[in-house]
């Protein structure tokens, strides 16, 4: 795989449901790995084509 791939903005509107946030609940465990990744320096890690563009 050549490219890297981007998420999609958790927070972006959409048809059902209304936001993606929406489908993982506050206290389901995969918040805790979302966090994790979060705090990664992709590009420290050796990734090229990593921007520092953070969701709003």
């Amino acid at each position: 795989m050549g490219r890297f791939v981007e998420a999609a903005d958790r927070h972006q509107a959409s048809f059902l449901p209304a936001c993606l946030e929406d489908y993982v609940d506050p206290d389901n465990p995969v918040r805790i790995i979302d966090a994790f990744v979060d705090e990664l320096d992709l590009a420290e890690l050796g990734l090229p084509r990593v921007s520092s563009v953070t969701p709003s």
